[in-house]
């Protein structure tokens, strides 16, 4: 690898203590926060991909999960 090499940053789960590599991205929005098309992102393991899925669910935030390696443009 050349010197000047920029690394991308290393993906990691956000569920609350996980320090393991994410692997899904779970694409949200709070509809009384944010706009119809704005979605913010939490990443996450294997283990971790359900649960908070379904925290978002539950709560009419989760929009998408996507492989964490293929965010869309903008998303954040």
């Amino acid at each position: 690898m050349h010197e000047d090499a920029v690394s991308a940053p290393e993906l990691i789960c956000s569920a609350k203590g996980c320090r393991a590599s994410a692997t899904s991205a779970l694409l949200w929005n709070n509809p009384r926060l944010h706009t119809p098309a704005r979605r913010k992102v939490w990443l996450a393991c294997p283990a971790h991909t359900e649960s908070l899925a379904e925290f978002l669910s539950l709560r009419g935030f989760l929009r998408d999960t996507v492989p964490a390696d293929t965010i869309p443009e903008g998303v954040g």
